[in-house]
């Protein structure tokens, strides 16, 4: 079973998390989106989206991070992706959230125009203030009304939603952006940097950021 991956992009972030908390049998290979490395026909040939990750096991293909993280916690036989139906629910109502209008407002529409050149042409004043109002309010429901008192985001045992939701809104370190508004997302991040984990999974992601402070 081979991973494609870019180990910096945020989307592929959640996955070597995932698989620094649980044995499987998956062979890293890196694909290097600062060269465009994901353009080039070798890796058109795995993914034809050209994006990363993608995971190939034997015959079998998926190029969704999300759908990803589904299937190797299936795998895994962890308990981070439940069999009872109603708590897997709630874990994939939480992991739609962050993917759809979160990472629509809080990556796309607020990150990624301030640190990725080609995305420079959404940095307009009145774009990143209408998107950063939302993120803001996403947060906002994400610290009320999903972790609340809970430990996690869907109750108080580790689940996908947590890889993949740390991630997204760890992104906003990248310029700086303030969580004290958010006592409860704080505490839930802390819980997840804590995880034995993070600090390898996260590495090139801590590389990038140091570089954005140093070239600011």
């Amino acid at each position: 079973m081979k991973l494609y991956y870019d180990p910096a992009s945020t989307v592929c972030r959640p996955i070597l998390l995932f698989l620094a908390d649980h044995d499987l049998p998956v062979e890293p290979m890196i694909v290097d989106l600062a060269t465009r490395e994901n353009r080039g026909d070798w890796y058109l040939a795995v993914n034809p989206n050209g994006t990363v990750p993608a995971l190939v096991d034997g015959g079998f293909r998926l190029t969704e991070s999300a759908t990803i993280l589904r299937y190797l916690a299936d795998l895994a036989g962890s308990r981070a992706y439940p069999a009872e139906h109603r708590a897997r629910a709630k874990v994939d109502e939480a992991l739609d959230w962050f993917n759809t209008g979160f990472y629509r407002d809080h990556g796309y529409g607020l990150v990624y125009p301030q640190i990725l050149p080609h995305y420079a042409t959404l940095a307009e004043p009145p774009l990143l203030a209408f998107h950063g109002e939302r993120a803001a309010a996403r947060l906002a429901v994400l610290d009320r009304d999903m972790i609340g008192a809970n430990r996690f985001v869907a109750g108080n045992e580790i689940s996908l939603a947590d890889y993949f939701g740390a991630a997204l809104v760890t992104m906003g370190e990248m310029i700086g952006y303030d969580l004290a508004p958010y006592p409860n997302v704080r505490r839930w991040l802390a819980t997840m940097v804590a995880r034995p984990g993070w600090a390898e999974a996260n590495a090139a992601f801590y590389g990038w950021r140091s570089a954005l402070r140093a070239a600011a």
